[in-house]
This record gives C-alpha cells, structure tokens and sequence, in this order.
C-alpha cells in the first residue's frame, strides 16, 4: 500500500522549490503525497525563519499534530512528524527537546538525506537531528525526475547568503553563497520543459550572485538566462530575489535584449534612508538604487518593478522614514512587500540600541503600504486597455473562469474554456482590480511583443 505524505510549506518560493524535491525523494519509499495530514504516514512541516514569530507557529501547528498522531497510535498506525527548512536550521537541538513529538529534524542543506533519516526515525527514539552544512552540495544527490503541476514552475540556482544585512539569519541557517552548475540547471530546466512547464521562475537567495561553473568557465545570471531562452519551448523566465549589489551590467542589458525574461523586477531596497541602510549593512546607498532603477528602465522601459521594505529599524527616525517614502514615490512601484523590523535572535540587529517603539512601527507600516497599495492600483489601471500575451495557470472562483499571469506577473481573469489552461494566449485587459485585472480573450495563439 502507498504510503501518505502531508508538506506543509511556509515562506518562500525557495520552500516551496525544496518541498516539491521532498516529495521526489521519497517517492521512491513509496509515499504518494496528500492534501490533508489527517491519515498522513509522515508529516513535514518546511519552515521558514522570517517572518515574526515562526518559531512559535510551528510550535503551534506541532500541538496540533500531536493529537493527530496520538489518535493514530490509539488506532494501531504510526505517524513520522519531521520540520524542515529554516526554523528547524535555527532551533534544532531546543526543538528536540522543547517539542518530543517530532521524530526528525533536517536543515535546507541536508533534506537530500531524507530517505536515510525517514529510515533511522523509524528505528530509533527520540528525534533524529541532522543541521549541519554538509561540504558536498544536496543538488548533486537529488534525483532527476520530478512531477510538474500547471505550466509554471521554480528552479533553484543559487542558495545562500554572504551579505550579512544586520536583520536577517538566511546567511546563519541557508550557509555562504553557493551555485549550481550550469549544466545541472539547463538539465533541470529542460525537463520542467518536457513535463509542460512554458515559464520557468529563477529562484536564489541572491539569485543575481549566480556564478555558476560550466566547460567555458563561470557564468553570470545573465548568461544563464540567454542559455535557457534557447531551451525550446521555454517562453518566459523570471528571477527572484535580487540584490541591488549584484544587478550587473549584463544582466540589465539581458533586460532589453531578451524576450523570453518578462519585464518584471523584484529588486528590494529596504530603506530609502543612508543612514539606516548603513546600519543594515546593505552596502549600498539610496542614490545608488535610484540610478540602477533608471539604468534598468532605459534598457526595459515598460519593466514593473517590485521591492521589500522595513519600518521601524532599530534607529530609524521621522526623518529616515520620510527619505523613505521619497524614494517609492520616486520609483513608482507596481507591487511590492512591506513589513514592521522585527528581531530576529542572533542577528547583530536584535541587540542594538534606540529600538523603535511598536507603536511608530505600526503608524509608519500604515502610512508606507497605503503610498505602495496606490502605486498598485494606479499601476494595474494603466494597464486597462492593452493587449497581452496571458499564461493561463488555473480555475477561476467562477464557473468557466480561468486565471493567468501578464508578463508583468499579474493576476488576470478571464472566461475561457478549460481546454486554455497551460496556454499562453492574448487578453485584451477590461477592468482594473486592487490586485488583479479581468480580460477577454482575442485568440488562442498569442501575438507575440506586449501591445
């Protein structure tokens, strides 16, 4: 009999890479995935370390678990329960004993060995630890087959971190820089192409730091990029996330050059303030970013960009805040995330002085995602009216209603047949939404360049 497997994926598109490549490794074990936990044999919950409070969200959903593996034992089963990812990377060893109900704890570098562990956690008590960064890379021993769902899909190229921004762990729980191989990415990605993928999402850490080795010597991300565009049947590919440090020449020209890399750009800044971006040690300033961002649109000029920011960091004040608010205006965003500093244990940041009270925080997140939500909307209306080529990628809410991406990564609605879903077809875009635009569908075939 198969056996049930249940991933819960917090975070990012990098989680979400590594839980489909979970669920490749232990195909083979016999276990076929499911939507619920509730019958699962072995639960996994791929966590990331972010976001305020993780941790004790994964405490919380584990209390939840433990019902149901007490009512399976009580039922004569058995249920593995393993957390992966970035919290288990960060707080192993205190998971072990803080929470007795997880059977496995595995890092972001290490879940290629889950085959073994799932093996060792049936044999032994007590949790089975395994966070180290291991000096031989988990790509080389991931298998080559993996399932695709829909006409889109990511590709991790680049994990890690070397820049050290003063709040955040990635560096502390994804290790240094590292980069796949060319040849281990163009593989994969024809693959994905052969299982139906048409777009392919670049996923890193500081995916524009790829420098990844091939016969000819070191890529860059541009280069790969041009590679891939020559992968037929490959019609779109995006990157994420950026850093402003690495957005090299190359690549803001691959921009201008080729047509398959959509005009969309999630390059994120932070703070609009010096001063703050020094403390965070992002390493470059706010003129810098601005120069990059007109660099980028003389190349593109219908790019959308996108970005992160933070409020409240430690020393931030009315004044850096306000320097932040001038640089959205002058960017003019389409999209963008935004979130309150909070500290995260470890970091230089979390023991730093002149906190900002949570209060301030909270005015400023206001004040910050209503200039961004309107950048949005204004955005999303300019766009009423054009033609353009839509990836369809799933059901609509409504009956007879598909839902696709532009090239400019928006959600757009449409009434089309179901025989349409994984097709790239033209939309002549009707209505403006605050996070999406309805559509009506001129052709089965799209016409090529953006109207």
């Amino acid at each position: 009999m198969p056996r049930k497997l249940f991933i819960k994926t917090y975070g990012c598109q990098m989680n979400v890479y590594d839980s489909g490549r979970m669920a490749d490794l232990l195909a083979p074990l016999g276990y076929e995935e499911t939507m619920t936990p509730e019958g699962a044999d072995l639960v996994i919950l791929n966590t990331c370390h972010i976001r305020e409070k993780a941790a004790e969200k994964v405490y919380s959903e584990l209390g939840r678990l433990r019902a149901l593996k007490d009512q399976r034992k009580a039922a004569g089963g058995d249920m593995l329960i393993a957390v992966a990812g970035c919290v288990a990377q960060a707080e192993g060893e205190e998971m072990g004993r803080r929470a007795p109900v997880v059977d496995l704890i595995v890092g972001p570098q290490t879940y290629h060995r889950l085959p073994e562990l799932v093996a060792q956690a049936h044999r032994v008590s007590g949790a089975v630890l395994d966070t180290d960064f291991p000096a031989e890379s988990k790509f080389d021993h991931l298998p080559e087959s993996q399932k695709t769902e829909g006409p889109t899909a990511f590709l991790s190229v680049q994990e890690g971190c070397d820049k050290f921004c003063t709040f955040c762990v990635v560096p502390y729980t994804r290790g240094a820089e590292y980069s796949r191989s060319v040849s281990d990415v163009l593989a994969e990605a024809r693959r994905l192409v052969a299982g139906g993928v048409h777009e392919i999402t670049l996923l890193g850490q500081n995916v524009n730091a790829y420098h990844g080795e091939a016969d000819d010597g070191t890529w860059s991300l541009a280069r790969l990029v041009r590679a891939l565009a020559d992968v037929p049947g490959l019609q779109r590919i995006r990157y994420t996330t950026s850093h402003p440090r690495d957005m090299s020449d190359d690549l803001i020209a691959a921009h201008g050059e080729i047509e398959q890399l959509m005009p969309y750009l999630h390059l994120p800044v932070q703070s609009g303030s010096d001063d703050v971006l020094k403390a965070m040690n992002r390493r470059h300033t706010r003129d810098v970013y601005l120069r990059l961002i007109e660099r980028i649109r003389v190349a593109r000029p219908d790019i959308a960009m996108s970005g992160d920011f933070i409020v409240g960091f430690p020393g931030e004040t009315d004044s850096d805040f306000a320097q932040t608010i001038d640089l959205v205006q002058q960017t003019g965003y389409a999209s963008a995330y935004s979130f309150k500093y909070s500290a995260r244990p470890g970091t230089p940041a979390s023991t730093a002085g002149a906190q900002v009270p949570e209060a301030v925080k909270s005015e400023r997140l206001t004040a910050l995602q209503q200039l961004l939500d309107a950048q949005q909307v204004a955005f999303n209306h300019a766009s009423v009216g054009k033609t353009v080529p839509v990836l369809f990628e799933r059901t609509g809410r409504k009956a007879g209603q598909l839902v696709g991406r532009s090239p400019w990564l928006q959600a757009v609605h449409v009434e089309a047949d179901v025989a349409m879903m994984g097709k790239l077809a033209d939309v002549t875009l009707v209505e403006a939404k605050a996070n999406s635009l309805a559509g009506v569908l001129q052709a089965a075939e799209p016409a090529g360049k953006v109207a």
